[in-house]
């Protein structure tokens, strides 16, 4: 999903629901910005959450445009999909910097969650990273991000026919407010009416989730596995 002329809609693949909190660790420079969350993992890998840097930009665009394929071709305006490119990622993923969270594992950038003022905008993990609990640390810390900035039922938007994405979010506590039309700017002065669903964080699900409820650090860790979806 988008934020004006980002494009719209995102999807959230599942992740393993079993999470425990993380311990501090100083020695990794951890701030008061970010909560943490852990996941099981099957060789105990760890995943740290952490903001955006410019650096990011190039593996935020790689899991964007695959991410956002995989959840939206068949289910969006076919003007809207022929505009979306990979090159169209790579000039759009740059202004998804500042307001956007990363998954890391390994060294590499596996998934991110985009949060702007009461929308998480995006949310995407790369395919080889899902099922190991990075989603729902990336949703929950959505979550978090949009409660300090003063709103506690952020809204996010998903297409209908995104089945798996939809059942992700209402396991995870948000709710399905009905049908609207996402207005997407697509060019200067070109926009594009996508039929969308409109979910609000409305139960338990992210925030009384161990990231919602934890001491937030700047970076935090998310023990899992496999490597790293807009």
């Amino acid at each position: 999903m988008s934020h004006g002329p980002r494009g719209p809609l995102h999807d959230a693949p599942p992740g393993d629901e079993r999470n425990t909190v993380a311990p501090h660790d100083p020695a990794r420079g951890d701030g008061p910005r970010a909560p943490h969350d852990a996941v099981p993992g099957e060789a105990g890998a760890h995943v740290v959450l952490r903001d955006a840097v410019p650096g990011d930009a190039t593996r935020l665009a790689q899991i964007w445009s695959t991410g956002w394929h995989d959840g939206h071709d068949g289910h969006v305006p076919d003007e809207l999909a022929r505009l979306r490119t990979a090159q169209s990622f790579v000039d759009r993923a740059p202004g998804l910097v500042l307001d956007t969270r990363v998954a890391v594992l390994s060294g590499e950038v596996v998934g991110f969650a985009t949060t702007v003022g009461d929308q998480v905008d995006q949310v995407y993990v790369d395919a080889s990273a899902r099922g190991t609990g990075v989603a729902a640390a990336l949703l929950a810390d959505a979550a978090r991000v949009a409660a300090e900035a003063g709103h506690a039922h952020p809204w996010l938007a998903v297409v209908p026919g995104n089945a798996r994405a939809r059942r992700f979010y209402e396991r995870h506590g948000w709710t399905d407010e009905g049908p609207f039309d996402h207005r997407v700017e697509v060019a200067p002065g070109v926009t594009v009416d996508v039929p969308c669903r409109r979910y609000r964080l409305t139960g338990g699900g992210a925030p009384t989730s161990a990231a919602a409820t934890a001491t937030s650090p700047t970076a935090t860790t998310v023990p899992g596995t496999g490597t790293g979806d807009a």
